[in-house]
C-alpha cells in the first residue's frame, strides 16, 4: 500500500517543525541577514527593493497595499503559511513563474526551516 502525505499529516509535520523554532531562530537570523536583508526589511512599513516582511505570516501573497507586486504573485492565490514560504524560499521562480523575485532559492531544507521559524517569530 502506498503511503500518501495527507493534508492533515502535512499540517502535523509543519507543526512539529515550528515547535523546534526557538532553537533555529538564531540560525534563521543569520540566514535572513545573508540571503534576504539586502532586499527585505522586517520593520513595519519599511520597504526596500522588496516589500517589508513584517506581518506577512498568514496573509495573502502580493496583497499588502502600497507595494507594487508582479501580476503572477498578486494572482497566485497563495497565503504565506509556513509550508508555502518553505516552497517559495526553496525555488521562488518555480513556485511563482513570472514573479520578480531575483533570489535563486535556498535548497537546504534545514536552512529553510530555520529561516521560516525566524520569520514567524520576528515578522508579527
Amino acid at each position: 500500500m502506498d503511503r500518501v502525505l495527507t493534508p492533515t499529516l502535512a499540517a502535523m509535520a509543519a507543526t512539529l517543525l515550528l515547535a523546534a523554532a526557538p532553537a533555529r531562530a538564531a540560525d534563521g537570523a543569520a540566514l535572513f541577514a545573508t540571503h534576504c536583508a539586502e532586499c527585505h526589511s522586517l520593520k513595519e512599513g519599511k520597504d526596500k527593493k522588496g516589500p517589508s516582511l513584517f506581518g506577512t505570516a498568514g496573509k495573502p501573497a502580493g496583497g499588502r497595499p502600497g507595494f507594487l507586486y508582479s501580476e503572477p504573485l498578486r494572482s497566485s492565490g497563495l497565503v504565506w503559511t509556513p509550508e508555502v514560504l518553505d516552497a517559495y524560499i526553496a525555488a521562488p521562480r518555480k513556485k511563482i513563474p513570472g514573479g520578480w523575485m531575483k533570489f535563486d532559492g535556498l535548497p537546504d531544507a534545514a536552512e529553510r526551516a530555520a529561516l521560516v521559524a525566524y520569520l514567524a517569530q520576528v515578522a508579527k
